[in-house]
């Protein structure tokens, strides 16, 4: 895409999607954040927030790609599995492709040509691969924010 984003008519479009999520760690080595929200995790650049904070996670559908088998060679460390909800045709080059991730329904931003060249059509598995988020603070109300699963404890220390 060149630096064209869809007209002022597809203003009322909802071209991003925003997420409560909660610091699970921190990897200085890496200068990396992990953030668990409710359908998995995404790594980002550090965090200014304590682990176990709430942070507001809004991911823009043009840093949103859609690949159709599990992308495994690629730099962009962000895939998610989900299904294609919905292709709504925006004004051309653009469509807003909805994902189902679960509890998320994420957009990508993509070109008609992309949708008629990977035959993207609801109810199709695909995978989301994120390119970039923005990170908010606060606002953020701890009822909001999901809890990873934690392994069960074991009440003896062997059989």
């Amino acid at each position: 895409m060149t630096g064209q984003s869809p007209s002022s008519s597809a203003s009322s479009i909802v071209l991003s999607t925003t997420v409560p999520a909660r610091v699970l760690r921190h990897d200085p080595q890496y200068g990396m954040s992990t953030l668990f929200f409710a359908d998995g995790e995404l790594r980002v650049p550090m965090v200014d927030a304590p682990v176990d904070a709430g942070v507001s996670v809004t991911i823009e559908a043009r840093d949103v790609s859609v690949a159709l088998s599990r992308p495994m060679d690629v730099s962009i460390t962000n895939r998610l599995p989900g299904r294609i909800e919905q292709i709504l045709p925006l004004e051309p080059p653009y469509v807003r492709v909805t994902f189902d991730l679960g509890a998320t329904k994420l957009h990508a931003l993509v070109t008609l040509e992309s949708v008629e060249r990977l035959a993207l059509e609801p109810d199709l598995s695909a995978w989301a691969m994120i390119k970039s988020v923005a990170i908010g603070p606060g606002a953020v109300r701890p009822s909001e924010l999901p809890r990873p699963r934690r392994w069960p404890a074991s009440d003896s220390d062997g059989p």
